[in-house]
Order: structure tokens, then sequence, then C-alpha cells
């Protein structure tokens, strides 16, 4: 057994509170916060007082503030007496009582006995009650006409809307029995107004009748007399009508002719790229099928439709005149032709051929009907033929013949269709599976047919006709390329087939960007750890070959070379650094594998602007390598030049005369491969073509990285290699102008902007100092109400947090109460149970 809990006595309540006022009080508690100047009109935000009290008076100003707002959100519990004038007190105390009696009972009257069928009140008219009132049985007469509608006649106005007060008058004349004045009964007034009223509808329609007749009658008159006036009186009409006539002014004229202008005709709707690729690719079948037709043998008749012409007097009935055509009449080469029924009869023939020839005209004038049809136009039919052609060629880029029926079609002239039809390509093809299968397509042809089987590849094999095209075109792109690569790697290098396949790998790559990144990618990472191995095997690697400098330009041509970092662009750019670094110069070929890669490098970094160590290096190695005297130089290069060896010379003329022979020419791509150099004129001419392009990359470089900081440190070893080094002076002019103006002092000097850190001005008038001044108090304000806002946020989110696990707890405290009193009505009942069973 434990020791009781020890009681405590008032003593130590005492000595607790006590202790709590002496720590409340104890002033090395209280913090102050001091401050160095008293500023007048200034607030002061530095309090007095113990930790915490500062944070404690805010959270009991947004308890009594924002809290109270917060609790009686959308709630109203003020009573405002809406009572009709109460607040008007101009209205007298009775005034008001009278009119919220009667705006009571109106309301009530509209909502409650709207269809209370048992009211008592009493209805009274004009004074009188309904009920006590007979009923009026009589309508008005429906036959009246639509001029009587709304027409009543004052008394009966007054019989049914006076209160019944003329019913009641005693009428003079009427006396009963005894001498005695009586009044009309109800039922006599009213047969009287009956009476009236018919009187008066039949003098309306009399008086109707005589004026129709009086009309018609004039009509007549006036019909009898106009034709004797007409000829007299027409032309001076006339004239006044024309003098009446207002003038048109320009705008009215205006008005006139936009209406009689030709009106836009409404266009065909935007076909969807699906509805494009199924025309023409039943476009395509249909050509097939007329090619393979004309391969057979088999005359293919023309079915295009032609337009029939119209005179403009042509009803479009389908009426057709029969019977004998009159004879045209024509004059030509000084004599008349008349041609009748198709046939050309001339006034000499006539003479010489007698009766027998004009037989055999007319014998023959049916056949000539029905080949010629339509002789008239046959010139329009020409033309649109013409027409057609010229558009399918420039489509198709061939020429189709077709013949226009069998007849005019002799068996020599079949085969020679036939063949013909087996020299054009197809017009469709199937997608190739493989490698092997593209280049069995596009091996023998040239390189513009081959562009026209890759785009009729590509139109039977759109996406959007099958499921499974859109996996054969993204395999094609990875056919072209290697196929491109091929053509590269030829010896001499198809070039200009290279040239025109972009086109078609651009169209490719711009339906499937990803499976054109991906097998661009898989290319690159090949090539580049290809070169890492020869790297660790041998310790350098030869330049790239010329199909992995087309892939590099197609990469620059295909995707985006400005971004930050791109999947194919970046490893591209890290590449080509790689290959200028760890390829060591060896021949003239690496000098152009060499220069072809730093255009490539300056093509990369145009637009992005980024800095490339690896291009600057290897152009002053470049310029090195054309340096005499290598002894003492104020430069130093790195790898994968050396600054003396053997081919560091590689670059030095032989004879400083050559280059008053030489002309500047652009250095060929199939100089990466193979360089085939007779004489040493030639040789030399081709060192100064390499320093030419070097520097023309320099200049490049100059204006693309100008606004550098580091700018004069980069181009230095460049500017001193120029200008002390090289030998410009025995250069042509060309190439003397172009080192002067890379190693100008110009160029050197940077901007001034360039290394000038940003300094914050003050302003230097009144009004701009205010500005900011107001603008440093706005961003001030600004802040302090964002945090006080965030603060409020954060307080009102801890009270509805403390709000919802109130109402938890209070929840589960009454289902645990609930769970409590089940479980004792349980035992209650158990043990109830129990007993009446011992008892049993």
């Amino acid at each position: 057994m434990g020791k009781p809990p020890k009681k405590k006595n008032l003593a130590d309540k005492v000595r607790k509170t006590k202790t709590s006022t002496e720590i409340k009080n104890n002033p090395f508690e209280v913090k102050i916060n001091r401050k160095k100047f008293d500023i007048l009109g200034r607030k002061s935000k530095h309090d007095v007082g113990l930790p915490g009290v500062s944070r404690s008076k805010a959270i009991n100003k947004r308890k009594e503030t924002l809290l109270k707002e917060y609790k009686t959100k959308d709630k109203a519990n003020k009573f405002i007496d809406k009572r009709f004038g109460e607040y008007d007190t101009k209205m007298d105390p009775e005034e008001k009582i009278l009119q919220r009696f009667s705006m009571e009972r109106q309301r009530t009257q509209d909502k409650k006995d709207m269809y209370n069928l048992n009211e008592e009140e009493e209805l009274t008219h004009y004074g009188q009650s309904l009920s006590e009132m007979e009923k009026l049985n009589d309508m008005v007469d429906s036959d009246d006409d639509a001029d009587e509608k709304g027409v009543l006649s004052a008394e009966l106005t007054a019989s049914h809307f006076g209160g019944g007060g003329l019913l009641r008058r005693k009428t003079q004349g009427e006396k009963d029995n005894g001498g005695n004045q009586r009044a009309k009964s109800r039922q006599e007034l009213i047969e009287e107004l009956i009476l009236k009223s018919k009187q008066e509808k039949r003098e309306r329609q009399n008086q109707k009748e005589e004026s129709q007749v009086l009309t018609e009658k004039l009509d007549q008159d006036w019909k009898s007399i106009q034709g004797l006036l007409a000829h007299k009186n027409a032309p001076k009409a006339d004239r006044l009508e024309e003098e009446d006539k207002p003038k048109l002014d320009e705008y009215d004229m205006m008005v006139r002719e936009l209406g009689f202008e030709m009106k836009a005709q409404p266009s065909e709707k935007m076909k969807t790229p699906e509805e494009v690729a199924r025309e023409e690719r039943e476009r395509l079948q249909k050509l097939e099928a007329d090619r393979l037709r004309r391969m057979m043998g088999d005359v293919v008749e023309d079915c295009t439709k032609t337009q029939a012409h119209m005179s403009a007097d042509d009803l479009n009935d389908g009426f057709i005149l029969d019977g004998d055509e009159k004879p045209t009449l024509a004059y030509q080469d000084g004599k008349w032709n008349i041609n009748e029924e198709g046939a050309k009869i001339e006034g000499d023939d006539d003479e010489e051929g007698g009766e027998g020839e004009s037989g055999e005209e007319e014998s023959g004038g049916e056949e000539e009907e029905e080949g010629s049809g339509e002789d008239s136009h046959s010139d329009l039919d020409s033309e649109q033929e013409s027409e057609g052609g010229e558009e399918e060629e420039e489509e198709e880029g061939e020429k189709d013949e077709v013949p226009a029926t069998k007849s005019q079609l002799s068996e020599e002239e079949r085969k020679a269709q036939a063949e013909a039809a087996k020299a054009e390509l197809p017009y469709t093809f199937k997608a190739p599976e493989s490698y092997s299968d593209l280049k069995g397509l596009l091996q023998g042809h040239p390189a513009d047919h081959q562009c026209i089987i890759l785009a009729r590849t590509q139109k039977c094999n759109h996406p959007s006709l099958a499921v499974g095209n859109k996996l054969k075109l993204q395999k094609l792109f990875g056919f072209l390329l290697e196929y491109v690569g091929e053509l590269a790697s030829r010896s001499p290098p198809e070039l200009s087939t290279i040239d025109k396949m972009i086109t078609q790998l651009y169209g490719l790559c711009q339906l499937f960007p990803e499976a054109a990144s991906k097998a661009m990618q898989t290319t690159l990472v090949d090539s580049a750890h290809r070169m890492e191995d020869v790297l660790e095997v041998k310790g350098r690697a030869a330049f790239p070959q010329l199909d992995m400098l087309i892939y590099l330009k197609i990469t620059a041509l295909l995707f985006p070379t400005s971004d930050f970092r791109h999947p194919v662009t970046t490893p591209a750019l890290l590449y080509i650094s790689q290959a200028l670094t760890k390829c060591p110069v060896m021949s003239l070929e690496d000098v152009t594998s060499g220069l072809v890669l730093c255009c490539l490098a300056v093509e990369y970094v145009s637009f992005s602007k980024r800095f490339c160590p690896e291009l600057i290096n290897f152009l002053l190695g470049v310029l090195h390598l054309a340096v005499q005297d290598k002894t003492s130089t104020g430069y130093s290069v790195v790898p994968p030049f050396r600054q003396n060896g053997k081919v560091s010379d590689l670059l030095v003329l032989s004879d400083p005369e050559s280059s008053q022979t030489w002309s500047k020419k652009t250095l060929p791509l199939s100089a990466t491969q193979t360089l085939t150099l007779t004489t040493d004129l030639d040789t030399d001419h081709y060192r100064l073509s390499a320093v030419a392009t070097c520097m023309d990359l320099l200049k490049h470089c100059s204006s693309l990285y100008r606004e550098l900081t580091s700018y004069s440190h980069i181009f230095q070893p460049i500017t001193t290699l120029l200008s002390k080094h090289l030998p410009i002076k025995t250069y042509p002019a060309a190439l003397q102008v172009s080192g002067t103006v890379v190693s100008s002092k110009d160029n050197l000097v940077r901007l001034p902007w360039a290394n000038v850190a940003y300094k914050i001005t003050r302003g230097n008038t009144k009004e701009e100092r205010e500005k900011e001044r107001l603008n440093h108090k706005y961003k001030k304000e600004f802040k302090g109400a964002l945090r006080e806002i965030r603060k409020d946020t954060r307080f009102l989110a801890r009270e509805k947090l403390n709000e919802v696990m109130g109402r938890d707890a209070e929840r589960k405290r009454k289902v645990k109460e609930l769970f409590g009193s089940l479980a004792t009505q349980e035992g209650e009942w158990k043990a109830l149970k129990r007993r009446k069973n011992s008892r049993h």
C-alpha cells in the first residue's frame, strides 16, 4: 500500500500565488526594445513587457474582432420592425393604422380568399347588393358587323352599368287602372332596348349599302372619262413626274450599284487531315489502276466530263431542237466556207467534185457528227485537257497520255502505250518493313523519283487510314536515316540526293517527333561510344566521317538548338566538343573535318549564344598551323594541336607567290574523306581556302561573344597570333582585310555595360524622390498587409480546426454514453432473465 496523497493546505496555495506574482513583477524578466532616437510624428514600434506579450495581445485582438465576425457570419439576430409607416414621422397614428389594416385585408384577399367559395361577405355594385338584383339573361347579339363592335347606346349603358337606377324610373304617359303613373317592368325595358338597337343597326346597314352603290357608280363614270383624258394629259403628267422626282445623290447611286453586284458564293468547308489523306489515297489508287490497265494493253477511255456550252437563252429544261440546222457562213483565206451538217463544202470543190463527192460527203456526215460531237467547242475541250495535263504533271512529275477512243489506236500505239505505262512510277507503295526493302524500293531511281516514291508511300500509309500505319512510318524514319548515311559514305557522296531527302525526314519528324528523337539519339550515342572505345584503346581517335557530319547537320535542321537542355541537340553539341578536343589533326582532310565541325558548332550556339571554348581553341590551333616561326610565340595551343612537330606546319605555304593566283572558294564536303591535290599550287590554294574559312568563323565568333565579360581575355591569343606571327602580308588582299578586322583593337574593347555592376541610383529631382518614397511606402504596406492576412488566415484555420475537434469530441462522448447506456440496459436485461430462469 502506498502512502496516501498529501493534502494541499492553504499555506501552499498562498506560497504559489506569491511566487507567480514575484515572477510577473520581476524586472529582469521584462523585455525592453530600446530605440536610439525619438522622432516626432512617427509611431513607435518598440514595446515593453514580458516575452510573448505582443503575440498574446495580437491573439486577443483577433479574438475580439475577427473571431466574432466569423461566429456571427451568415446569422441575423436582430428584430427589425417592418410595419408600414413605423419610421415615418409625418403620418398620424390613425392613418398608419388604416393603411396597415387595408394592406392586411388586401394581402389576405389576394392570397387566402382567392379560391374561397364560401365567402360570406356581401358584394355590392354601385351601392346595391348583387344578390338582390336579377341576373341579365340577354346577351349582346353576335351578328353585328365589325364596325359596330364597342358601340353601345346611352340607354343600354345606363341600364347595365348605371347601378340599376334607370330600371326603377317611372316613365311618363303610362298609367295604371287607377290613373296613377306606374314604372315599367324590367322585361319591358329590355324589350324596348332590343328594338331600338335593332332599328339602329338596320339604319346603319342601309347607309352602308347606299354609299357602296354610289362608289361603284362613280368608278364606272371615271373609267369612261379616263380614256378621253389620257392622250392629252400624259406628256404633261410625265413631265411633272420627271420634275417632281428628286435627283439621286452619290450615296443612293452607290447603294443601287451595290445591290446589283455579284454576291460572294459560299466556299467548301475545310477538310480534316483524315479526309484529305483518304481522298489522296483514293486518287492514287485510281491512277494506279489506270496504269495497270494500260500496261495490259487495255484502252482507257477518257471519262472526264467536259463543260457543255450553254447559251444565254437556254432554259436548262433538257429540250433539244430537232430539224435542219441553218448552214453557217464563214470567210477564210479569201474564200467563203459553208459548214453544213458537219461537212465543209467550198465553192471550188462543189464545181469540181460534182454529185459524186457530195454523195460521199453526205454518207460520211453521220460518222463525222458522231466523231466530232460538239465541233464548235472543240478548242475549249482541248484547252481544258491541256490545263489538266499540266496540273497533273506538276503534282506527280509525270505526263500521262490517255487515248480518246479505241478506233484511233493501232496495235503499235497500244504497245507503245503499254511500254510507257511500264516506265512510269507506280502510284501506290507498301511501307517497307526493313532497310533492305527501302533500299530495293529506291535503288535505280533518280533523286526526284525517290522523293516521289517516299511521298506516295507516306500518302498511301497515312496513320489515319489504318491502325498499323503509324508504326510503319516510324520505322521508315529510321530506315531513311540509315539510307542517308549510306549515300554519304559512297564515293563520291551523293549530296544532292541527301539534300532532297531532308524534306522527307522533316515531314516524318513533324508527324512523329518522339520516334525521330529516339532514332537520332541512338545514332549519336552509338557514334560517341565508338569514339570512347577507340580513345581508351589508342588514346586518340579519328575525326567523324562524312555520314556523321551529315547526321549532325540534320539534327540542327530538325530539332531546336536554342534550348537550354534538349534530348537530341545537347548530346550532339557535346559530341562536337569531344571531337574538337580529342581528335588530333594529322592531315588536310582532318583540318577540313575540324572546320566543318566548327561551322556546326557556330550554328548550334548562334541563337543561344552559349560559349563553346573548344571552338575558340580549335580555330586558334588552325591558325597556328599557318605560322612559320613557332619558336617564340606569345600564346599557347592546347590539344589536339602541338606547339611544334611534324604536323604543325600543315597550312604553311610552300610558295608565297601562289597567293597571287588564289581565288576564294568554299571547302567541299567530299574533302573530309579524300582529297586529291596533284601540284603544290593546288595544295597552297587549298591551304589559303582553309585559312579564309577559319577567319570567317572567327568573325562570326567575335560578333557572337562580343557581350561577354571575358571577351578580351578570350580573343587575346588570337589577336596576338594575327598581328605578330601570321604572315598576313603575303596573303591575298581579301585575307588581309579579314585578318585586320579580327585583330583590330576595337574588337577587344569590351562593351561599357559588360563589367559595370548595377547600382541603385536615386532620383535627382524632388518629384522623383517623392515617387520613390511613395513606392517604398507602398511596398512596405503591401508586405505588411500580406503578412497580417496570412496571420488572420492561420488564426481562422486554427479556430475551424478547434471547432471540428470539439464537435468530434462531443460526438465521441455522446456515442460513448449511448454505448454505456446500452451496455447497462443489456446487463439489466440479462440479470432479469437470470432471475426468471432461477425462479423456474
